[in-house]
């Protein structure tokens, strides 16, 4: 399990805007529940890899970037709303958390 560092947090001067746990991602699938206010987002993958593009293109379980399982949360500034996401392998879990 990733445990994002409050300490980081306050370094990278965000404030929080929501939270989400996606643990369905057999096909690929946008980021939920993003607050109107949200201009990025905090990323851990958990059980097993994640991977993700935001170019218009859905990732598979073998094309995107990699969120890897235990690496420090990713940080993902731009358009939230096209980011997708996807598993890529059985039983993923990504951690999403939104900041304006």
């Amino acid at each position: 399990m990733s445990i994002v560092d409050p300490e980081r947090v306050k370094h990278y001067n965000l404030n929080p805007q929501g939270y989400v746990q996606m643990t369905t991602m057999t096909v690929s699938a946008g980021l939920p529940s993003i607050p109107a206010s949200a201009k990025r987002a905090l990323l851990t993958a958990e059980v097993a890899p994640v991977r993700w593009r935001d170019d218009g293109t859905a990732p598979t379980a073998t094309s995107g970037q990699l969120i890897p399982v235990g690496a420090l949360p990713f940080k993902y500034e731009g358009r939230l709303a096209t980011m997708q996401v996807i598993q890529a392998s059985a039983g993923a879990v990504l951690n999403v958390s939104y900041y304006d």
